[in-house]
C-alpha cells in the first residue's frame, strides 16, 4: 500500500481554512480524513475554567504537537488513531475521542501547523490561506459569538491581546514555509484546481 499524502492547510484565524478544507474533502470523499490542530490543544485539567479562559491559545506552546506528530506517523504507517476532541465551551480537551482510519489523503488544518519544524516536515503539500485582517476579524467575531457563545467584549480582548500579536509573530512568518499561498481560500477555484491536480498526480 502506498503511503498517504499529507496536506497542511494553514492560515490566520478566520482566513477561510475550513472552506478550503471542505472543498478538498468533497473532492476526495471516501479517500480523505481530516485532523484539526484545534483538537490538539494541550489538556489543562490542572487549571480552573477562569484560568483556562485567560490562556494564550494562539502561541505554539498551546498545542500538543507531539501527539499530532505521533498520530500522523501512525496514519502514514497505515494504523488508525483516536484523535482528541476539544470542547470550546469548557476550553479544554474533552474525554471524547474520534477514531480516524488511514486514508490515501490526510488533511491537517490549523493556524500554527508550520510553526513547529518537526510537524511542518511531515507535510507533502503545504497550503496557506491568505486573507485580509479585517475580513478575518469579522469572521472570528461571527464564529465566536454565534457558534461558541463568547461575548463581543471577550472576543475583542482576545483578538487585541493574543490573536493579533501571535498572528504577526508566528502565523504570518510561517507562510514562508508554504508551497502555495492562496488568496480567498476555498472560493479560489483556480487554486483549488491546481491543488487537486497536484494531489491526483501523487495518488
Amino acid at each position: 500500500m502506498e503511503p498517504p499524502i499529507i496536506i497542511g492547510v494553514a492560515g490566520g484565524s478566520g482566513s477561510g481554512k475550513t472552506t478550503l478544507t471542505r472543498a478538498l474533502m468533497d473532492a476526495y470523499r471516501g479517500r480523505c480524513v481530516l485532523l484539526r490542530q484545534d483538537d490538539y490543544y494541550a489538556r489543562r485539567d490542572d487549571l480552573a475554567f477562569e484560568q483556562r479562559a485567560a490562556l494564550n491559545y494562539d502561541a505554539p506552546e498551546a498545542f500538543d504537537d507531539a501527539l499530532l506528530i505521533e498520530h500522523l506517523a501512525r496514519l502514514r504507517e497505515g494504523r488508525a488513531v483516536d484523535s482528541p476532541v476539544y470542547d470550546f465551551a469548557d476550553q479544554n480537551r474533552s474525554e471524547a475521542t474520534v477514531r480516524v482510519e488511514p486514508r490515501p489523503v490526510i488533511i491537517v488544518e490549523g493556524i500554527l501547523i508550520y510553526a513547529d519544524e518537526a510537524l511542518c516536515a511531515l507535510f507533502d503539500i503545504r497550503l496557506f490561506v491568505d486573507t485580509d485582517a479585517d475580513v478575518r476579524i469579522l469572521r472570528r467575531i461571527r464564529r465566536d459569538v454565534i457558534e461558541r457563545g463568547r461575548s463581543l467584549e471577550s472576543v475583542e480582548h482576545k483578538y487585541l491581546t493574543t490573536v493579533k500579536p501571535m498572528h504577526e509573530l508566528y502565523v504570518e512568518p510561517s507562510k514562508r514555509r508554504a508551497d502555495l499561498v492562496i488568496p480567498a481560500g476555498g472560493q479560489n477555484l483556480v487554486a483549488l484546481d491546481m491543488i487537486t491536480r497536484a494531489i491526483d498526480r501523487r495518488l
